[in-house]
């Protein structure tokens, strides 16, 4: 139920967020300095357009309803939620350190730390589809960059290691 209602919202705020506001809400090396730490959260309901958003919702649809029913409502929201903003606060970071070897400074949103920690997480509950799991997050991180697609794939990865992790210490069990 829960997993639907996430999927309602992002849809929703995709649909009605103005485009100019969407620097407020995603994440940004500024978010340390200004203490706009709600962009932890608030990014993984933006998505940079219908394909970001079509493609996320799909992956959370599949792997949220599983492990919903598996771990029961509430705690599939704290692992949602906790591992989420987890995957965003190490992304967040790692943006932040690029930034200044780089000097490229740009927005990170979208659900897939999120969604990545739920497969990261269900990669561990079923041993049998590690591999294949870990390979398509890094097939999902690494082959839109060589496509020329800007993809956070720290996120992915961050939020792979974090599901996994939550799961392999019981964290949220």
């Amino acid at each position: 139920m829960f997993c639907i209602i996430i999927i309602a919202i992002n849809i929703l705020v995709f649909f009605i967020l103005p485009s100019e506001l969407k620097p407020i809400f995603a994440i940004n090396i500024f978010f340390i300095e200004l203490d706009y730490w709600w962009q932890l959260l608030s990014s993984m309901f933006l998505h940079s357009n219908f394909t970001h958003l079509a493609l996320n919702m799909i992956v959370l649809y599949q792997f949220g309803i599983v492990l919903e029913r598996f771990l029961g409502s509430l705690k599939f929201l704290l692992l949602y939620f906790i591992g989420g903003v987890l995957s965003s606060l190490l992304s967040a970071f790692y943006v932040y350190y690029r930034s200044f070897q780089d000097e490229k400074f740009f927005n990170l949103l979208g659900a897939s730390g999120a969604i990545c920690v739920l497969i990261g997480y269900y990669a561990f509950v079923y041993k049998n589809s590690f591999l294949g799991l870990l390979i398509a997050v890094l097939l999902m991180s690494f082959v839109p960059i060589f496509v020329g697609v800007n993809v956070a794939w720290y996120a992915h990865i961050f939020g792979f290691i974090c599901g996994y992790m939550i799961a392999r210490l019981r964290i949220i069990r």
